[in-house]
């Protein structure tokens, strides 16, 4: 498999995952490309590096296996002006005459008034580096690229863009571009996962997604169950908080041993919210099932309370690994 796309729900946590799996994707010696396509330079800041440019740039290492090894992680951030120039430079020649049309705002014009042909221009690029020969000169070549594409609400129009405009240029550069491009995305060495958290607007959008890939003709990889809390308790025991069967004064007995000081409010205060984190894991055992009924191989990440950085990504990383995603 060569290429993952990465989507989600907003507020899910895609983009951390797209990273995690770059990272988990990065070893015994393999190289790995992370691209972003939004506009918002969320690598540069999960990895703490400059900015990035329209330009392929080693941000880190990936994740070791188990002798120690690892390969090495490149980022891309795509914006489609970038991408025009660079595809007229190469399929009409268009070098000096395409930068200034760049100046004339040409290019912005174009892009803005049709927005599928940003999309042409961002999966162009993906598919260019992806399908990259392995003695490319001048050029870095890659074991996978990993895509942080789209949210779910638009990945099956992101995605099948060009077989719309295959279906409109007849002959050509432009047409045989895209038959290229969706050639790939609809082929095995393309998987698409879905990121979603255990509530119910994103598992319902993560439905929809996985139905309308599926129509599309793209391959559906995994879905990523991302920012999962911490399960301290037996099932036993979080159905007696639920019914309200604990004893306060147990409660307070156990903190006293603990050498805490006890008042009446506090001991409520955590009944409460015992109360509240058992009725929240029951909703999210039921979205659970409701993942599992999709038939999609998931995975899970748990919410880390430090927040995300490049340590953490490893530690999310080396979990997709265990479970077997990379």
């Amino acid at each position: 498999m060569r290429l993952h796309v990465v989507s989600g729900k907003g507020g899910t946590g895609k983009s951390t995952v797209a990273a995690a799996l770059a990272l988990a994707l990065a070893t015994s010696g393999r190289n790995v490309l992370l691209c972003e396509v939004e506009g918002r330079q969320g690598i540069a800041r999960m990895f703490d590096v400059d900015p990035l440019p329209y330009e392929e740039r080693r941000i880190a290492r990936g994740a070791p296996d188990a002798r120690g090894r690892a390969g090495q992680v490149h980022a891309l951030h795509i914006d489609p002006e970038s991408a025009l120039l660079e595809y007229l430079s190469m399929y009409y020649k268009l070098g000096r005459a395409g930068r200034a049309l760049d100046r004339f705002g040409v290019i912005d014009f174009a892009t803005t008034i049709a927005p599928g042909v940003r999309d042409v221009l961002l999966t162009g690029k993906v598919y260019e580096a992806a399908q990259r020969p392995r003695k490319a000169k001048d050029a870095i070549t890659y074991d996978a690229v990993v895509l942080d594409a789209p949210p779910t609400g638009r990945i099956g129009q992101f995605l099948g863009v060009n077989s719309e405009v295959a279906g409109l240029a007849k002959v050509g550069p432009v047409k045989t571009q895209a038959d290229r491009v969706m050639e790939l995305l609809r082929s095995p060495r393309t998987a698409v996962h879905l990121v979603t958290i255990l509530e119910e607007m994103p598992v319902q959008e993560t439905s929809d997604g996985i139905a309308q890939l599926r129509e599309a003709g793209l391959p559906v990889g995994a879905v990523v169950v991302n920012l999962v809390r911490p399960q301290a308790l037996s099932a036993d025991a979080l159905a007696r908080v639920r019914d309200e069967a604990v004893d306060p004064s147990v409660v307070a007995a156990e903190l006293k041993r603990a050498k805490v000081d006890v008042d009446q409010d506090l001991v409520a205060s955590l009944v409460d919210e015992a109360r509240d984190h058992a009725v929240r894991r029951q909703l999210e055992d039921e979205q659970r099932e409701l993942v599992a009924a999709e038939g999609v191989p998931t995975f899970e990440l748990p919410r880390l309370a430090a927040g995300i950085d490049h340590g953490a990504l490893i530690e999310l990383a080396q979990l997709l690994r265990g479970q077997g995603l990379a």
